[in-house]
């Protein structure tokens, strides 16, 4: 069957194609000024009523999250513009396998809840990093886990959400590329900066709204267009491009034609573009690392009141999860039916002329599929999703990369900086992440045949299960000591950079040009290496701390399983480091001297102002306790429970449904 081709897919400059709708006119913009304003509202609102003049109020919004807000602002900052953008335009290209992955989720956030966040709260810790540390002593292993979370969370992270808006931004308002970037990241940024993780939790609260709502619409506008679901699915199968044969090429028509298994989640282990174990060994490491371990996740589930608010939230974002397969896959594969010269496109030339890059023009698919499709307003509403989800998302890894910045590596260099001096160093360290991920978009535009989702899949899979090895055996295995655990870390470290340099030194190539990366190292589908990396590094850990000597029990009470729910009193191995770094807090007793207005407005702004009296050591200690207190009433630890099975019993459904 011939698909319809729309203006999009016929004209077009050599950089970008001409669209016959752009949201110029006044109920779009109306739209979009409303959804500006209401989340400027929402982040001015958590910006005066909390304390952000405290190290716990900014990095963990004082821990007095409630579940319902905790539970979507983890799903905003999991679906952020590179989820449309890179989960569609795979779907686009290979069918409905990619919407899986996000369904390795549905496990993950019960292991978070139940198994990871209890350590974490009992250990008392506010970055991973600090747990590692507290975990196994020294500082080796805590600066070595900063960086190399930084750096993911500027290469996987902030570069690919900036990469992903700004095709949404070109195509939808034909601004200059950089200055669009320039404009919403400065937006941002006073977010993360001025609020902290209390306002980023509210305005995530409201984008996730913002996003189901407008989503869900436009996925029921794609599937009228197309004639339903059964339509649906024989039209993409036949949803070739006109253009096959150029620029001297011989294309294989496995290149440009639908598979017959697009339709199904477990493809052939060997041939298959998400081969099935892959998808449910190796993309599940890779989950541990992004669900179980990575800060911007962890440092959300922390700020919770208690232990049941946490597991309520990860059991809202497990069913939330579920929807991502039907609002962004399959209309992501409507959008190669109704524009298939655009978003199919193989032919480089082609390509060229319409999205600017030789790669492929699958990253369009989504944002093509609502400038085209969707009337005047809803455009609107649907700019504001996408804004929505890149703001939700870059606001959590701002604030969790400043977390880490701050806690894990300033206090090494200024062992005794003032609070003060703390939460200025981490609103500077957001300017110098900005400018860093931009310098990396390229990368991103050009890596794993212009597909999005597997760029951000390949380099977790080259550094993510490493980390996940140490922690998982971290928590789980007593025996393992630092000198494992360190040595362990770096030998996967170097295995995974090897991979990640060789294959971008060499190029990932695509279906019509072949890379020349050598196969020993390249030859090895990116979820199989992930599996291969995850067990040599637990081999290396386990093998290295059997060999050296174990750590005493009386320095891990409550930092492992074995012993969680301990009550001795633990002697923390950085407990001489601590003694040594304690800041000094002479500055806090002196009398706070007369200010101006604008110096109030500024400290009002900058969360620098004092709250009230400094609390005694009785005080201290109460508020110590209840941050590391992870009992439940015995009502909701049922309800939670019960919760939980019911979502794994769904998780199996879907995979069984789809497989």
């Amino acid at each position: 069957m011939a698909s319809t081709v729309s203006p999009s897919t016929t004209a077009g400059s050599p950089e970008l194609p001409a669209l016959s709708q752009r949201i110029q006119n006044a109920a779009d913009i109306s739209v979009i000024v409303i959804y500006f304003l209401a989340v400027m509202a929402v982040g001015l609102w958590a910006v005066l009523r909390t304390n952000r003049s405290t190290v716990g109020g900014f990095f963990l919004a004082g821990r007095d999250m409630v579940w319902w807000t905790m539970g979507a602002s983890l799903f905003a900052s999991n679906i952020g513009s590179g989820q449309f953008v890179g989960l569609a335009g795979t779907g686009a290209a290979s069918g409905i396998a990619i919407g899986a992955v996000e369904w390795n989720a549905l496990l993950l956030v019960v292991v978070l809840g139940w198994f990871f966040v209890p350590i974490y709260v009992k250990a008392g810790v506010v970055t991973m990093p600090e747990y590692l540390r507290k975990r196994f002593g020294g500082k080796r292993l805590q600066i070595t886990l900063s960086i190399l979370s930084l750096f993911l969370i500027v290469t996987i992270g902030i570069a690919t959400n900036i990469f992903s808006g700004a095709i949404f931004i070109q195509l939808a308002l034909g601004l200059d590329l950089y200055l669009a970037i320039f404009i919403l990241l400065a937006i941002t940024a006073v977010y993360t900066i001025t609020g902290g993780l209390v306002s980023v939790i509210y305005t995530d609260t409201l984008q996730t709204i913002i996003m189901v709502i407008g989503s869900c619409v436009l996925m029921g506008f794609a599937f009228a267009e197309v004639g339903g679901y059964e339509s649906f699915t024989e039209k993409y199968i036949n949803a070739i491009p006109s253009v096959v044969e150029g620029d001297n090429l011989t294309i294989s028509s496995r290149c440009y034609t639908p598979q017959p298994y697009s339709f199904h989640i477990f493809r052939d282990p060997i041939t298959g573009d998400i081969p099935w174990p892959g998808l449910l060994f190796g993309m599940t490491i890779l989950s541990v690392w992004y669900w179980c371990i990575n800060q911007v996740i962890v440092q959300c589930c922390l700020s919770g009141k208690n232990l049941s608010h946490v597991k309520a939230a990860c059991v809202m974002c497990g069913y939330l999860k579920l929807l991502p397969m039907f609002f962004i896959v399959m209309p992501g594969m409507i959008s190669r039916i109704l524009y298939t010269d655009m978003v199919a496109c193989v032919v480089p030339s082609e390509c060229r002329r319409h999205c600017g890059t030789e790669a492929g023009c699958t990253n369009y698919a989504y944002p093509t599929l609502v400038l085209e499709l969707m009337p005047a307003g809803l455009r609107g509403l649907m700019l504001s999703v996408m804004l929505a989800s890149l703001t939700s998302s870059l606001t959590s890894m701002f604030n969790s990369s400043s977390t880490l910045f701050t806690m894990d590596i300033y206090t090494k260099i200024r062992k005794h900086a003032s609070e003060k001096e703390l939460l200025i160093a981490g609103r500077l360290f957001v300017i110098v992440l900005l400018v860093i991920s931009i310098l990396w978009v390229p990368l991103v535009q050009v890596s794993q045949n212009g597909q999005l989702f597997h760029y951000t899949g390949s380099i977790s899979s080259y550094l993510g299960p490493p980390v996940s090895a140490v922690f998982v055996l971290a928590i789980f295995y007593k025996r393992v000591n630092e000198q494992g655990a360190f040595w362990g870390l770096l030998f996967g470290l170097v295995m995974g950079l090897i991979r990640m340099i060789t294959e971008f030194a060499y190029g990932t190539g695509s279906c019509v040009v072949a890379s020349d990366c050598p196969k020993i190292i390249c030859g090895v589908h990116y979820m199989y290496f992930a599996i291969i990396l995850f067990f040599v590094s637990m081999l290396v850990v386990v093998g290295i701390s059997l060999l050296t000597k174990p750590i005493p029990d009386v320095h891990l009470h409550r930092l492992c399983w074995a012993l969680w729910n301990s009550t001795e009193e633990r002697i923390d191995l950085d407990a001489e480091d601590k003694r040594q770094e304690e800041v000094d807090t002479v500055e806090e007793d002196l009398p706070v001297q007369s200010r101006g207005c604008l110096r109030k407005a500024y400290d009002i702004f900058c969360g620098l102002q004092k709250t009230g009296p400094k609390l005694t050591k009785e005080e201290e200690e109460a508020l110590k306790k209840k941050l590391t207190d992870t009992s439940e009433k015995p009502l909701w630890r049922t309800v939670t429970n019960i919760s939980a099975i019911i979502l794994l019993a769904v998780a199996v459904f879907v995979h069984a449904y789809f497989a």
